[in-house]
């Protein structure tokens, strides 16, 4: 049961961490990239792989990785390993944090990041203060969102900060001992959750740069997301280990939480005790309802949830 959510929430992680950024490529790319390790075709491909591998460093070793800014550059190494363009290197040029319209237009500047110049030593800072929390003995679930939020501030790449910041977000649990990332994805409900992502994480960051911020809009928000992520997979565990619910329940929460075309086979891994002809059954009486619609026919048809 574990290996089937932990695939799911790799393949979950990788494209909701890349769709918030607008990186997008269709579920059958993004599964054969994830699971069966293809070589990507095109940039988008390239970026999404990158992050695979650096989420998959993160799984394999994250447990064991300081907090540093080595690691750090690390990360955004692995997210670039697949492009022309060599990551790894704190940004070079003064950088902003701003929104734009739909035709690339900038229209409104949320945050000046710290000068390119500072970066080096407001990221070893950031680090030390990391340890030095640590060693004083505050919980790791209050210094974790703390920091993540100090990382957007300071913005220390040209790009690729909040792809970064969602990597180091699951290192720093693993390394706390908080393991729910590995079963269920944090990234998807960032992604579901992107308009209040957004917001607290600006409201949060006015008067950083003279510390009279109010940290807890996105503390609150972060642990929020933690607790969520803890329920869903008590719930999906649970159904499987005590048996309760009914299948057909179970099959239907676990359309419930789709937020992209899936295939039946995709929920096969979230629930293998159950039949494909259940999860076929239950798929065509949702379909009937209006919960569901699908495309395509036999193997390669494609379910999308209608919320």
């Amino acid at each position: 049961m574990l290996e089937g959510l932990q695939t799911v929430a790799a393949i979950e992680s990788t494209d909701s961490s890349n769709r918030l950024e607008g990186i997008v490529a269709p579920q059958a790319r993004i599964r054969a990239l994830v699971q069966d390790r293809v070589q990507p075709r095109d940039r988008t491909e390239q970026e999404i792989a990158g992050y695979r591998d650096a989420m998959e460093l993160i799984h394999q070793a994250g447990k064991d990785m300081p907090v540093s800014s080595n690691v750090v550059l690390q990360l955004h190494s692995r997210l670039y390993s697949h492009m022309s363009e060599e990551g790894g290197h704190w940004k070079s040029i003064d950088n902003e944090i701003v929104e734009k319209d739909a035709d690339g237009n900038i229209t409104r500047v949320r945050f000046k990041a710290v000068p390119a110049v500072a970066t080096p030593q407001a990221m070893a800072d950031l680090a030390e203060y990391y340890d030095q929390a640590l060693a004083d003995g505050l919980d790791p679930i209050v210094i974790i969102p703390l920091f993540i939020l100090d990382f957007l501030c300071v913005h220390p790449f040209r790009d690729g900060n909040g792809r970064v910041s969602r990597l180091l977000t699951g290192q720093l649990l693993y390394r706390a001992g908080y393991n729910v990332g590995r079963y269920i994805s944090l990234e998807r409900r960032f992604f579901e959750t992107s308009e209040t992502y957004y917001e607290t994480l600006e409201r949060s960051s006015q008067g950083w740069h003279q510390n009279e911020h109010d940290v807890m809009p996105w503390v609150r928000y972060f642990w929020g997301i933690i607790l969520s992520a803890y329920g869903e997979f008590e719930k999906r565990v649970g159904n499987i280990e005590d048996k309760r619910g009914s299948k057909s329940d179970r099959v239907r929460e676990a359309v419930e939480r789709k937020v992209v075309p899936f295939r039946s086979a995709d929920l096969k891994s979230e629930v293998p005790d159950v039949s494909k002809d259940t999860i076929r059954a239950v798929l065509r009486e949702m379909k009937k309802e209006g919960s569901v619609k699908s495309e395509g026919h036999g193997r390669g048809v494609r379910w999308i949830p209608l919320k």
